[in-house]
């Protein structure tokens, strides 16, 4: 049983997702107890692979007690994500494609540890968001006629 900490919600929305990985995250003590209490905010963050390692960049953990942390500390600093060296030469292979990115999709505790899913995804355009709102708004609608019965 996994327990949600924090959900990137737009990604579903902007990006149509090919594949996901689950990968560790590596954090500071206080961020820990800082994302547990669901401080962790995942909006306009994404991972790159360099150096056959792969990073969080942008995503924002604020301090869990902003008078005890260190004074130089950046709530947005790249975080290093831990993958089998497999699944990293997998992830090079695939984001140096055209048009693939990946895209933090939700940050979860597993068996008391901190993980994250990766989404490899391709930006949608505009006409597939437009398909996509059509598709909620018909489910609604129908939703909202079978409810009647």
């Amino acid at each position: 049983m996994s327990k949600d900490l924090a959900e990137n919600r737009r990604a579903r929305f902007d990006y149509e997702i090919m594949e996901t990985y689950e990968a560790g995250i590596e954090l500071l003590g206080f961020e820990v107890k800082a994302i547990k209490t669901g401080r962790g905010n995942l909006t306009g963050s994404f991972a790159i692979v360099k150096n056959n390692e792969v990073f969080l960049l942008n995503a924002n953990v604020p301090p869990y007690q902003p008078k005890n942390a260190p004074k130089d500390y950046d709530p947005q600093r790249t975080r290093k994500l831990l993958l089998k060296k497999s699944e990293v030469k997998e992830l090079l292979g695939k984001t140096s494609q055209s048009g693939l990115t990946l895209i933090p999709l939700k940050i979860y505790l597993k068996r008391g540890m901190i993980k994250i899913l990766l989404g490899l995804a391709r930006h949608k355009k505009k006409g597939d968001k437009r398909e996509t709102i059509k598709k909620r708004e018909t489910q609604r609608d129908i939703d909202r006629v079978m409810k009647k019965f």
